[in-house]
């Protein structure tokens, strides 16, 4: 009843304003609230500033990578798209998705905006190779993989000018390679998040300089954070997550005090792009980021 109800105020609050044109999600991975609190970063700073965040948003277990990913993009969490460890591929599971949707996969947000907008342009761009398997492979319009953060970002840019997409994904790993090389919270992770600040920064340049007009939201999170030199144990350090909202009908400068896990970003993204979320999602959008 309570996610009923959640769900009918999410609906009257996104109908008093107009929907957003774009979607866009940047996601950061091994991003940890502390490093954008110690880091040089100027972009996210702004985010914060001038649209509404959390630090204690919250990935799932394991904290390890293809599980976070899956559960981002999936709007559920392992227990239903069963994506348990970075072993997992589509034929060698442990145990059967909840739901299957597009390709006879566990629903993303890109199968179902393709399902019920089929006429969508959808980009996905990812410095990890794993995160492509995640991800139906009739839904994007375009993806590309490259282990070159500049490359990706550069290409994410360029795509997006020429084709203006209702949603744009891009992965950056550098931060979570500066960690396993030298240490979350580490001086050279710290220049990490700077340069995915910097990355992050480029993207938004180049989507609004393209289209000032438009609604465009921004939404930019991480997979998890880490421990020392590695990260998918049990400890809040490596569990909580930034999540960040930016632009259009985004409150300004707004803490949210609301719990949000990680698989809230998909349900966030459909409800901006008035999509139907499937019934094995449990994820919720996260309406107190927006101007009520």
């Amino acid at each position: 009843m309570r996610t009923l109800i959640l769900l009918a105020l999410s609906a009257a609050l996104l109908s008093a304003q107009p929907r957003p044109d774009h979607v866009v999600i940047i996601g950061v991975d091994g991003l940890s609230p502390d490093g954008i609190l110690m880091a040089l970063t100027p972009q996210l700073d702004e985010f914060r500033k001038s649209g509404a965040w959390s630090f204690r948003a919250r990935g799932v277990m394991p904290t390890v990578s293809s599980p976070n990913w899956a559960s981002m993009i999936m709007g559920a969490g392992p227990e239903q798209h069963g994506i348990t460890s970075n072993a997992w591929e589509v034929d060698t599971f442990e145990f059967t998705p909840q739901c299957t949707g597009l390709d006879g996969r566990f629903p993303t947000i890109f199968g179902i905006l393709r399902q019920q907008r089929p006429d969508s342009r959808i980009g996905v761009f990812h410095e990890w190779g794993g995160f492509g398997r995640l991800v139906e492979p009739s839904a994007p319009s375009h993806r590309f993989h490259d282990k070159d953060p500049k490359r990706v970002t550069a290409e994410a840019v360029s795509w997006w000018k020429a084709n203006r997409p209702a949603l744009l994904f891009v992965h950056l790993d550098l931060v979570d390679h500066a960690g396993h090389d030298h240490g979350w919270l580490s001086r050279e992770y710290y220049e990490a998040v700077a340069a995915a600040d910097g990355f992050i920064r480029e993207i938004v340049q180049g989507v609004r300089g393209a289209a000032p007009d438009a609604r465009t939201v921004f939404l930019v999170s991480s997979d998890h954070g880490g421990v020392g030199k590695k990260h998918g144990g049990m400890t809040m350090t490596e569990l909580e997550i930034p999540w960040i909202a930016w632009g259009s009908g985004v409150a300004s400068g707004r803490e949210i005090e609301a719990p949000i896990n990680t698989f809230d970003t998909a349900a966030t993204a459909a409800w901006l792009l008035g999509l139907d979320m499937p019934a094995c999602w449990i994820g919720r959008p996260v309406a107190g980021a927006f101007v009520r």
